[in-house]
């Protein structure tokens, strides 16, 4: 604490060029990843698969997948500068204190008497950015929705179904946002210059609380979540669930399909209750074994603590000031991790079947298939699809003993794919 005052107290001193160093770092950042991004297009713009690839590919999917990732790259590169000039805008043309300015007024012509104070002046500006904001990231929104996803056949959403989750995200905002935002305000004017240790536990507590009432009230707003249908996915999952003594509550197939073609499986809960999601679109596009294959690779996550690990670096990573570097150990931490949750898919018996459903979900997601190795270290949390048959030792339709990752001929990269 010692610490963050002086360094409070340097910052806070007349004359410091505070924007100037806050445009700076935004700089910086972006020429950054501008440059490791051109590093990863020269990749995309290859015309031959990587050769662990070369019989489980068509040249046609291949090459859909390269333009389907040059089209994200050149977005991503429009969306940055976008992003750069709002960043630019609101601090050099002072739009923050401009705005609490404002929301004072309003706050004072418009609030009960009893309701002035500074916890609900904040709340009228944290809702009034967030508003401004929102309306400003629309294009980029649209774009990304109507003209990229639908270009490569991925988009199943309405433009009525995207108004109405943008709709339901803002009052989320509202009706979540005002309660923990007063909490995290009472605390700060009640416990001094400890407030930071009480606000680590305040968010400790927030995402249990978001654990709990997610699945409940929040998900359901947005997505349709039926119990799996008894039958040969049913009863394999279950078993498997047995076999790894995992807290099985409940089995749900998601209606992914209305808005994404992408596929997915995951799972949430408490540590004594967990309930398992499957994508609708994963069912129809893969084997009965390849998506408990799929769900064994997840489950291992969970057998190895990962999740747990993650979630307490999580915490960790809130006192940490430097971003940067904290997410590109994250995802070194992360690819890892799946590396490992793939070994244990592996000794579950399910090492064919798991390279199968990979290869397939690349395919169907049109996955990054290869990356410039700086490019994955910093924005890839998971292995690119060789790294990961490389080390189940899949020989062209058969898998032979797993590799262990220092095995592997290449360096660890990675996909964007949450499998």
């Amino acid at each position: 604490m010692d610490l963050l005052q002086r360094l409070g107290r340097f910052l806070d001193r007349p004359g410091f060029p505070w924007k100037r160093v806050l445009v700076g770092f935004s700089v910086a950042q972006f020429i950054f990843e501008r440059f490791l991004a051109a590093r990863q297009y020269s990749v995309l713009k290859r015309t031959k698969p990587p050769k662990a690839l070369e019989g489980e590919v068509s040249q046609e999917v291949f090459d859909k997948s390269q333009a389907y990732g040059r089209a994200k790259a050149k977005f991503g590169f429009v969306s940055s500068l976008y992003g750069l000039v709002q960043a630019f805008t609101i601090t050099y043309y002072d739009v923050l204190p401009k705005l609490w300015a404002i929301s004072s007024v309003w706050t004072n012509r418009f609030a009960p008497t009893n309701y002035r104070g500074e916890i609900v002046h904040t709340l009228i500006f944290f809702f009034t950015f967030n508003i401004i904001t929102t309306i400003i990231d629309l294009p980029m929104s649209y774009y990304s929705h109507f003209v990229l996803e639908e270009k490569f056949g991925f988009n199943k959403q309405t433009v009525k179904l995207w108004i109405t989750d943008m709709l339901k995200q803002q009052a989320l905002v509202v009706i979540l946002g005002a309660p923990l935002l007063s909490g995290f305000l009472a605390i700060i004017q009640k416990t001094g210059n400890s407030f930071f240790y009480y606000l680590f536990l305040f968010s400790i507590g927030i995402q249990m609380f978001a654990i709990t009432i997610y699945p409940i009230a929040i998900l359901p707003l947005f997505n349709k979540l039926s119990p799996l249908q008894e039958g040969p996915l049913k009863t394999g999952v279950e078993k498997l669930a047995k076999r790894l003594n995992f807290p099985l509550k409940e089995l749900y197939v998601i209606d992914g399909s209305k808005r994404s073609a992408h596929s997915n499986a995951y799972f949430y809960g408490l540590p004594w209750k967990k309930h398992i999601v499957i994508y609708d679109t994963l069912i129809e596009q893969s084997e009965t074994e390849e998506v408990v294959a799929v769900l064994s690779h997840e489950l291992g996550h969970w057998g190895l603590s990962h999740t747990t690990k993650l979630f307490g670096i999580s915490q960790a990573n809130a006192l940490a000031p430097l971003d940067t570097v904290i997410k590109l150990l994250m995802n070194v931490l992360s690819r890892k991790f799946e590396f490992q949750a793939d070994e244990f898919a592996v000794k579950l018996g399910y090492s064919k079947e798991l390279a199968k459903s990979l290869i397939k979900l690349q395919v169907q997601n049109l996955s990054t298939m290869d990356a410039d190795w700086m490019y994955a270290s910093y924005h890839f949390s998971h292995p690119i699809l060789s790294e990961r048959l490389g080390a189940l030792g899949w020989k062209g339709g058969e898998t032979k003993a797993y590799k262990q990752q220092s095995d592997v001929e290449k360096p660890s990269v990675a996909s964007g794919r949450e499998l």
